[in-house]
């Protein structure tokens, strides 16, 4: 060892941890995201810094709205993590996978160095 303590990220300009369609990595992430995706994308918004977790589930309700929240959530991870990407990326995983997506984003939030956040 060289005593060298690493800060995340490990490298700059990295990859999402899981894939796209490595939602079943997280089986648990993964049925709740199927079955109540509100709650899963308000997690994902909290743990953005985007917004509470009960305003973010309630804004994946409303048309548009949710979209362009969507956006901003995923590329404040993006740029939370150091991962590679463009808006155009994430329109095309939102709108092609979007529970996918979400999932993704979770795992990311969830499984990363730093990653556990105080609840009050």
């Amino acid at each position: 060892s060289s005593g060298i303590n690493a800060e995340w990220p490990l490298r700059p300009g990295g990859d999402w941890n899981h894939g796209l369609f490595g939602c079943c990595d997280d089986f648990g992430t993964c049925i709740i995201s199927w079955i109540v995706p509100c709650v899963t994308f308000g997690q994902n918004a909290e743990a953005a810094g985007v917004s509470s977790c009960i305003v973010g589930a309630l804004l994946f309700f409303i048309p548009l709205v949710n979209l362009f929240c969507w956006v901003k959530i995923r590329g404040a991870i993006r740029e939370k993590y150091s991962i590679e990407g463009s808006l155009i990326n994430d329109l095309f995983a939102i709108c092609c996978c979007g529970l996918c997506a979400i999932v993704q984003e979770a795992q990311q939030c969830k499984n990363s160095p730093g990653a556990a956040m105080a609840r009050s």
